[in-house]
């Protein structure tokens, strides 16, 4: 396998790796300490990502407990999870701070099986853009003469080979997380 052809597969790893990260954010219902990934604390002026600050479980399929290593920080990491787009509103009992999911409605599955299929475009177009420069970059070195038509064509094979492979991988990986969603 070419460097250009091991190139273009370490980037559509990436690209599923982000994707994954993608949508583990989003609930599906269930208590995922994921779906806190995004959310930002102000921490004396520094913005501190949850994780960071406090410990993070589930300790009942819905419920997500946070305990913060700091107790001052209770109500700023309270604020926080109130501000995020997660639409759930957070119980503090002074020494840890419970987030309970409640069941989505037919309408918020809905909602956010587009969200997964939206997600997936996205990652396929990169996947897509990555192919892309990968066959810009062996055609630059035609024109310069460094590799032959034969060769062209070969790893133009082998780059398309590699980009449906993650492609088939993204929708089944959206797939799975549409079926998760609409689970009851």
């Amino acid at each position: 396998m070419s460097d250009v052809v091991k190139t273009v597969e370490e980037k559509m790893k990436k690209t599923m790796g982000v994707l994954s990260g993608e949508l583990a954010s989003i609930r599906a219902g269930r208590a995922s300490p994921a779906v806190l990934d995004r959310i930002v604390v102000d921490y004396y002026g520094t913005p501190t990502p949850i994780q960071q600050m406090a410990a993070i479980s589930v300790s009942e399929a819905r419920i997500l407990v946070v305990a913060p290593w700091d107790k001052s920080t209770m109500g700023a990491i309270e604020k926080a999870i109130q501000k995020s787009d997660l639409g759930i509103n957070p119980s503090n009992d002074g020494n840890v701070i419970r987030i309970a999911f409640p069941q989505p409605t037919e309408e918020r599955r809905k909602e956010l099986c587009k969200l997964v299929s939206k997600t997936g475009e996205e990652a396929k177009v990169a996947v897509r853009s990555i192919r892309r420069d990968a066959n810009e970059k062996i055609k630059a070195q035609k024109k310069k003469n460094e590799i032959t038509e034969d060769d062209v064509k070969d790893l133009e094979k082998e780059i398309q080979t590699v980009t449906d492979r993650f492609i088939k991988d993204i929708d089944k990986t959206c797939a799975a997380k549409e079926k998760e969603i609409l689970e009851i």
